[in-house]
């Protein structure tokens, strides 16, 4: 993983600043906590030993900041990700999400209710 890669990568998508954190021999970027926000902060950490992406595993869900995924997933070429399902209707109850490929090789959604 390429930590500096990852965090740019997420920054240009999502639009916000990561916090970098060093904790013994671990990298990390930490995402912001944003106060009475729907949703939690994550962070990327750099550790090699556990470092195996996969296009066929876990899908981590984000909110979309603007309140509408197309708005990040625009985002997303430009970053050097690349856009694996656009903007898809989930249900009328739960909204939208579209699925990328981040630059470390790892899916994400963005997902937003409209």
């Amino acid at each position: 993983m390429d930590i500096d890669r990852a965090q740019k990568f997420y920054e240009e998508v999502l639009g916000l600043k990561l916090e970098r954190h060093t904790a013994g021999p671990l990298e990390m970027a930490w995402f912001p906590w944003i106060e009475d926000a729907v949703g939690s902060p994550g962070s990327l950490v750099q550790m090699e030993e556990f470092y195996k992406p996969s296009e066929e595993g876990v899908v981590i869900y984000f909110t979309s900041l603007s309140g509408d995924a197309d708005n990040e997933l625009a985002r997303v070429k430009q970053a050097s990700g690349k856009l694996l399902r656009p903007k898809t209707l989930i249900s009328e109850e739960h909204g939208y999400y579209g699925l990328v490929l981040d630059t470390e090789g790892n899916r994400i959604a963005v997902h937003s209710r409209q």
